[in-house]
């Protein structure tokens, strides 16, 4: 067992452990650590806590200090000198005739090193840039390709629903989506109106599926025989989220479907067991995470 805090470097990203080296942090303090990139200022965002060593990715790092007023006016001016390079970093990429789209610029706590995030579509040849870019910031220049997941991530932006992105507001990392939950979901199959802005399938089709699943047992599969207070029939749709199911009766076949709460109907023959295996067409493949 180990006592630890909870540091997170970014608005929303990964929380990483730290030897508090005797300090009662909390929630919200600033702090000066050394990481694997360098020393940088974070967040806690959990303070001291007893975890068990198998959580604890070795070495754990000290505590540096807590940050002070002249730590916080450092990290602005850095913030200042990020756009600055940015717009530089821009004309150096034109000028390099590089086809490379540059999404971000950060420099580390230290001014040790400058990183430029940027994507393309394939591999780029960026020496000459990095050289440019060394001669005028007279700093190690670092440049790292990353995915339209993270290019959103690190840009922002209203999604189809109308919020803020959830990558860039809640979600701590990405996780692999596939077509199939959105399947099980009951939503269209239409790739505009499953896709975030990134172009890749949306990042709630995952955190949502749990509860999909856990509503979904409730409520009868399509397909399934069914008996309702107005007859016996088969389910042709459902909504998990109010609880309902859209049943065809029987005794009216020409009609419209009715709705029925799903709590109101019993299953005569579960739909699952007699819907065709489905044939292999390639889109239960798992999404990449970038």
């Amino acid at each position: 067992m180990a006592e630890v805090i909870g540091v997170r470097f970014k608005n929303i990203g990964k929380m990483y452990y730290f030897d508090p080296d005797g300090n009662d942090l909390k929630k919200g303090d600033r702090v000066i650590v050394e990481t694997a990139c360098g020393v940088e200022c974070g967040e806690v965002t959990m303070g001291n806590r007893t975890v068990s060593d198998d959580r604890i990715v070795q070495p754990l790092r000290k505590l540096i200090r807590v940050a002070t007023e002249d730590d916080l006016k450092h990290v602005e001016e850095n913030h200042k000198k990020e756009k600055s390079a940015f717009d530089i970093c821009l004309r150096k990429i034109k000028a390099h005739k590089l086809e490379m789209k540059l999404v971000g610029v950060e420099y580390t706590f230290d001014n040790s090193k400058i990183l430029f995030y940027f994507t393309a579509d394939g591999r780029v040849d960026f020496r000459e840039l990095v050289k440019d870019l060394a001669s005028v910031f007279r700093t190690r220049i670092e440049l790292r390709q990353i995915g339209v997941r993270d290019e959103a991530k690190m840009t922002g932006g209203i999604g189809v629903c109308g919020r803020p992105f959830c990558c860039s507001t809640f979600l701590n990392g990405f996780q692999p989506v596939s077509i199939k939950m959105a399947k099980e979901q009951g939503l269209s199959l239409n790739p505009v109106k499953i896709s975030g802005i990134c172009g890749r399938l949306m990042c709630c089709l995952k955190y949502e599926q749990e509860a999909y699943v856990e509503l979904n047992r409730e409520i009868p599969p399509v397909n399934s025989v069914v008996m309702t207070e107005e007859g016996k029939g088969v389910v042709t749709d459902r909504n998990p989220l109010v609880g309902e199911v859209t049943v065809k009766l029987d005794s009216a076949p020409e009609a419209n479907a009715h709705l029925f709460p799903a709590k109101k109907v019993k299953v005569l023959k579960d739909g699952r067991s007699s819907a065709p295996k489905a044939e292999p067409d390639g889109h239960e493949a798992t999404e990449d995470k970038k």
